[in-house]
């Protein structure tokens, strides 16, 4: 992974884009419905750029760029002219200040690149290549936008609606995060387009008492992790614990729930001892095992066994 992933919080901070043409546009378009504070140094500016200033979304300094222009108030720094020379300069005025720069299409003097961007309303999903293929990338975000949902934005509203609200009725986190499960998964909120629809759902949920319960499912790894069935994946998203031997590509691992818990085994009494405390816990538990392995056929008796795809 070249670069981490992170979502800033700019709103109310003062970000300077030097440029006023189209590229500075797209950019400070984004700025701007971000919430952050920006300020344009250009001779000349796109009428766009021009129109957001006499509007007050931004300011526009009609002047070419200066040394003295940056300072450490910015939180960022976005050199967007088509003078490499001067974008240089821009960088090393930036860095000099101990501020982030980006020299858009020109990598090597970016602190950080932006992805591109697929946006239901609170919902946002970033996809990036690092810079290796902007075009692939591009392919990536037309399939995203083609098969997510327009009512996320609504699901992510209601959800944000109801944090208090399911605190009080679910104190614990666990049982709360389960809850949310269930509820994503109902078809009626699938489908919903009107709030009231998603409210019926919430009430007929939340007023029905379910006892948590354990599960344990074993997952057979093979060479191709996209080999996985649809419900092995579900399934790996919902375990709070996955068990896996040493032997199993880190591919498959990569794929479960972010904050499940992970434990390794060696023999089958570490995968015993490990299956006795996620009983007591009650836990959802995938096991990984090597693919046709039979050496824990008499552990799995009655457990779901899911094998990869034909």
């Amino acid at each position: 992974m070249k670069y981490f992933p992170i979502y800033l919080d700019l709103k109310d901070k003062a970000v300077l884009v030097i440029g006023g043409g189209e590229v500075a546009c797209r950019k400070v378009e984004s700025l701007v419905r971000a919430g952050a504070l920006v300020t344009i140094v250009s001779p000349v500016v796109d009428d766009y750029l021009l129109e957001l200033a006499k509007q007050g979304e931004c300011v526009w300094i009609q002047n070419f760029y200066s040394q003295e222009m940056i300072d450490r108030r910015y939180l960022q720094v976005w050199a967007t002219t088509d003078n490499p020379e001067l974008n240089h300069q821009i960088y090393t005025d930036a860095k000099q200040h101990g501020i982030l720069v980006n020299v858009v299409d020109d990598q090597p003097y970016c602190d950080f690149i932006t992805p591109s961007m697929v946006n239901r309303g609170r919902i946002q999903i970033a996809i990036s290549s690092g810079g290796a293929s902007p075009v692939l990338v591009r392919n990536i975000r037309q399939q995203l936008e083609y098969v997510l949902p327009q009512n996320l934005a609504l699901l992510a509203e209601f959800g944000a609606s109801k944090r208090s609200d399911i605190k009080q009725a679910l104190p614990n986190v666990e049982s709360r995060r389960k809850f949310w499960e269930r509820f994503f998964a109902d078809s009626s909120v699938e489908h919903a387009q009107h709030k009231q629809d998603l409210e019926t759902a919430y009430q007929s949920l939340i007023s029905d008492t379910v006892t948590d319960k354990g599960q344990v499912t074993w997952i057979e790894f093979g060479s191709d992790v996209e080999m996985l069935s649809l419900k092995a994946l579900r399934l790996m998203q919902q375990a709070e614990l996955v068990l896996y031997p040493n032997d199993c590509p880190f591919v498959f691992l990569d794929s479960v729930r972010r904050d499940a818990e992970r434990k390794a085994f060696s023999n089958e009494a570490e995968l015993i001892e490990h299956l006795k405390d996620a009983e007591i816990e009650q836990q959802r538990v995938v096991i990984f095992i090597a693919e046709e392995s039979s050496k824990y056929n008499l552990l799995i008796g009655q457990n779901l066994r899911l094998s990869p795809a034909r």
